[in-house]
Formats: structure tokens, sequence, C-alpha cells
């Protein structure tokens, strides 16, 4: 199955894609997510296959295209690889660097964007604290002036690639409390002091490192705010919608790899004498999932479509990750219950895909956020 978008550009895309995830992280897979982590050596070798910089221009050391075509290549990777959170950890760049794109001056552009796309360094986007989640406009980590600098005191959580990452943009306060008293800056770990609290146990995605981090008066230079004071809630808000986007993209490649497995064990696994695809009962789960996959697949694409095409989607991309999100879980749930004991066994794909499939109600909004933002839109 394909989005309505693609054109040859994508094909090939998916195919390189593919191909990287079949050769690096399927034969891998199982032990990354056993040791709840993967090799930072590949950030390279995805940077040298031209997976890393997908969307972002080529004088900043990117590929080009756009969120269609990262989409497509990270669905790849996941129906390939059969780790999403090897995928996710790779790919925790895609939410930290669009800030800098958006708000940042050349200088910063040039000096914190290069190095990651060529998988030199590590971004990740510190926005959710341990006090609060979806509520953004009350964080409290604050960042007070000081001549050159900022002295930055307080806790993220929740970080994805936080233990590793080189590169944090951070959600700050530097103003009074609200909306509009919120900056974004960007900390180098090499030049600010980051304090890694602990590495987050997590239900799903164990390939991807995932942090507790905390500042006690770092240091960062003035020169790594991106954008004027104040402007950081609407930079965070424009991110929110593309990162939406994308995570309903990953729940489309979650449930359609859970399909895929779900087909392959019901035509191989007999029961009283039949195969479990001879019975109508299991037929029709796979109809069901099938048809709930595709929904989420339209929704998703003509968002998308969209979005690319500079529409205001911040409705249609809540919808469209809800309706991903439910379908995600409805597939997940319904695989392992075809695979019977074994569903629930660690060594078969669609136990982890059960696990991974919950993080995504809740992470980039939750699905009660997305409904308030839907009634907010249409004006009730």
């Amino acid at each position: 199955m394909t989005y309505l978008f693609e054109t040859e550009e994508h094909v090939a895309l998916r195919k390189q894609a593919r191909r990287f995830a079949e050769q690096e992280i399927r034969p891998n897979a199982h032990a990354w997510e056993e040791q709840g982590e993967f090799p930072r050596e590949l950030y390279r070798l995805a940077a040298d296959a031209g997976l890393l910089g997908i969307g972002y221009p080529p004088e900043y050391g990117g590929t080009g295209g756009d969120l269609s075509h990262a989409l497509v290549a990270t669905e790849e990777l996941i129906l390939a690889g059969h780790s999403v959170g090897t995928v996710v950890g790779l790919g925790s760049h895609g939410i930290a660097l669009p800030p800098i794109l958006i708000a940042g001056t050349e200088e910063q552009k040039r000096r914190f964007i290069p190095k990651v796309l060529q998988g030199q360094h590590v971004a990740a986007l510190c926005v959710t604290e341990p006090s609060g989640g979806s509520d953004v406009a009350r964080l409290k980590t604050k960042a007070t002036r000081d001549g050159d600098a900022y002295v930055v005191n307080g806790a993220k959580t929740f970080i994805t690639s936080g233990a590793r990452a080189d590169f944090l943009t951070v959600a700050v306060r530097t103003g009074d409390e609200g909306y509009g008293g919120i900056s974004l800056i960007v900390i180098d770990r090499a030049e600010s002091k980051v304090i890694v609290g602990r590495r987050l146990k997590k239900m799903g995605w164990w390939a991807s490192d995932t942090a507790e981090l905390s500042f006690e008066d770092t240091r960062v230079p003035v020169a790594n705010r991106l954008g004027e004071e104040g402007q950081g809630f609407f930079i965070t808000m424009r991110n929110f919608a593309t990162e939406r986007l994308y995570l309903a993209g990953n729940c489309v490649a979650i449930a359609e790899l859970a399909y895929r497995e779900s087909i392959q064990y019901a035509r191989d696994r007999l029961a009283f004498g039949r195969t479990l695809t001879q019975f109508q009962v299991v037929r029709h789960k796979l109809a069901e999932m099938t048809t709930r996959i595709a929904a989420a697949r339209a929704l998703t694409g003509e968002a998308v479509i969209r979005f690319l095409r500079g529409d205001d989607v911040a409705s249609l991309a809540a919808k469209a990750k809800n309706i991903a999100t439910d379908a995600c879980s409805f597939v997940c749930d319904e695989a392992v219950q075809i695979h019977g004991g074994y569903g629930y066994m660690r060594e078969f794909v669609v136990e982890r895909l059960y696990r991974d499939a919950r993080l995504y109600p809740i992470g980039g909004g939750t699905r009660e956020i997305m409904n308030e933002i839907i009634s907010k839109m249409e004006g009730y």
C-alpha cells in the first residue's frame, strides 16, 4: 500500500530505505531492543545512505525533499527494519532541527544542522517536563539572562535521544507566566553542562534512548537563542503539526507491519486441521485490520498534501493522528490475538509492536488534547 502523493521519486526512496533497513537494522533488531539501545555508528551509516538529510536543504547537508519523502522513508524503515525504537531514535532530529530551520540565524543553521545530518552529532527536542506534559504554556524550566548568557535551571523528561544527544533544542521560560514568556535555545553539550538524571525504562520503543535531563545553573550563550525572546511557544506550535503527521505515518507503518505478520502467521498456522485463514472469523479480523489501515493512510495522506500546499492543517493533523493511533492500537491488538500464545512472546514482532503502539495516543499531544484542538478549530 502506498500514499496517493507518491511519485517515482518516492518509490525509489522506499527502495533505498528498505535496502538500508534490511542490511543494517533488521538483523540486529531483537538484540538492540533487548539491550535498550543501538550503536551510535548507525547514525553515520544512515547519513551515508542519504536517509538522515531527507527534507532538509542541500546547503545545510540535507538531501532535499519534504515531509512526504520523510514519511515514506520512515515507513519503509519500520516495515523492513522491525524495530520502531531504532527508527524513532535515528529520527529524533526530525523534531529537534525544524525549529532551527524555522527561526535560526544563518550562522545557527550552519553551526548545528550539518553535523547532525552527517551522522556526527545527535539532536533532541526538550519540551516536556516532569510537572506537566501537554500544557506547554506552563513549563517551568527557567532561563535567566546574565550578560551574554542565560543561566538555565529546571528539568525535562521523556526526551528521545536525551542521554546521547550533542545538541538539545530546549523550551525555556525567559519571561512571565504563560505562552508569551517561552523561548527556545539550543544547548551544545560540549560547552554547557547537562545532567542525565536517568535513562527511562519504557513499555515500548526499547531500542530508543529516552532520558530525564536536568539543568543546574547551566550557562548557555544568548547567541544560541532561536528567534526573539517570547517566540518559543509559537515556533513549537508550528513544529507540532509536522510532528503529529509524522506520528500518524508511524502508526500506519506499525499497523501495516502487524497486519503483514498476521497474514503470514495465519496462512502458516494450523488449527483443527486447517490454516487459520480458512476460518471466517480470522479472515474477517484481517479484513477489518486492512480496512482501518487504509482509512488511516488516506486521512494522513490528505493532511500531508494539504500541509505541503500551505494550508492550515492543525485540525486535520489532529484528526489524522487520532484516526491513525486508533487504527494502530486496534490492529496490533488483533495481531496478538491472531498469534495466540506466540503473540505474547517477546521474540515475535507483533508482541513488540503491541507495546510500541501504546505510546502514540500519548506522545506529541494526547488523544484528549487532539480532540480539544479539533473542537476549537471547528468553533464549538
